[in-house]
């Protein structure tokens, strides 16, 4: 039998719960990220015809005793407290409604100093940035933007959309890489991201523990390092790129990190119930978010996803990949958190 594009699995299945299928591809570290996706995770449909998105959401809302997750969180964040007026922590986002959930909630609910850190997207849309501005100045948040030099995210970007189909490479490489050495620079070591990959379809393994795994943002070495489908060393020796053109997309050292043990990578949704619909509320009357005017290209809603002009691409592309539109995505999460 022929060998499928992107490693994928040769025989589609769907779930019999949601309405996606075993195409829909894990999370892996995108420093990795190779047109081939050799040794790439696929959503798994268990035996029973369930995925692992499905049977975490079970957990989420029949099993996991939210109260002692919230106890615990109360310890972390009392172990890494500064009562000097430093930075505690670090939240990096764009304003959307969960990086504006949790910055807001962290600061006022549970009494943090939190930096957030944005790498801005490649286009910004009219409501995105003023959600930005919102996330802000109604927030009330001081923030690091790192603007990448455009000349070359256009280059690595039309090279990603040539080589890997993925037009929206260039930002997540920098909102996955950018947090830790954010943090580094500034003596923050413990950095929040939203919600587990677990939520949508990566194994559930994943979400036994509140870490992220480092291999998603630490680098042994730059020589297994890929970005928009080509080897760092390729990149600077056959398309004429500078070390200095590429360091903002690099994940941050296993060397430098070595130096900063106690630093880490949490996930807030695994101490607090994650339910996207509650977070779009919350942000709207904590940080003056604003929906898009008019639903999403290839969807219903129009509150997820906004800030960038690419997402309808990105979501176009994965559906010629995968087989699973915009409107797939949506709907599953939906499903499951029983909207």
């Amino acid at each position: 039998m022929r060998s499928t594009l992107f490693s994928s699995p040769k025989k589609i299945i769907f779930c019999k719960t949601c309405v996606l299928s075993n195409q829909k591809p894990v999370t892996i570290p995108e420093f990795t990220h190779t047109k081939d996706r050799k040794g790439a995770l696929y959503t798994k449909i268990n035996s029973d015809g369930i995925c692992d998105a499905c049977k975490y959401h079970k957990l989420k809302y029949k099993t996991i005793n939210w109260k002692e997750r919230e106890k615990n969180l109360l310890k972390l964040l009392s172990k890494f407290r500064k009562n000097n007026g430093d930075y505690d922590c670090l939240v990096p986002g764009s304003g959307g409604k969960d990086s504006a959930f949790t910055a807001h909630v962290l600061k006022y609910k549970y009494g943090m100093n939190p930096l957030t850190a944005t790498w801005p997207p490649i286009l910004y849309t009219d409501y995105g940035y003023t959600n930005f501005k919102n996330w802000l100045d109604v927030g009330g948040f001081d923030n690091i933007t790192m603007k990448p030099n455009p000349e070359v995210q256009r280059k690595l970007t039309k090279l990603s959309i040539e080589n890997l189909l993925h037009p929206f490479q260039t930002f997540i490489l920098g909102q996955k890489n950018l947090a830790p050495k954010i943090a580094y620079n500034f003596n923050i070591d413990l950095i929040f991201y939203g919600e587990s990959e677990a939520e949508y379809g990566a194994p559930i393994k994943k979400n036994l523990s509140s870490l992220r795994d480092k291999s998603a943002y630490v680098a042994k070495n730059l020589k297994n390092i890929y970005l928009s489908g080509v080897k760092y060393q390729n990149l600077i020796k056959d398309y004429k790129f500078k070390k200095n053109d590429l360091i903002s997309y690099l994940p941050i050292t296993a060397n430098l990190l070595e130096k900063r043990k106690n630093l880490q990578v949490h996930y807030l949704g695994y101490y607090l119930k994650w339910i996207p619909q509650e977070n779009y509320y919350y942000a709207v009357e904590n940080c003056g978010f604003k929906a898009r005017p008019y639903r999403s290209q290839g969807t219903f809603q129009k509150f997820q996803s906004i800030d960038d002009k690419i997402d309808d691409l990105h979501y176009y592309t994965h559906f010629i990949k995968f087989g699973l539109g915009r409107t797939s995505h949506d709907v599953a999460k939906e499903i499951r958190n029983k909207i």
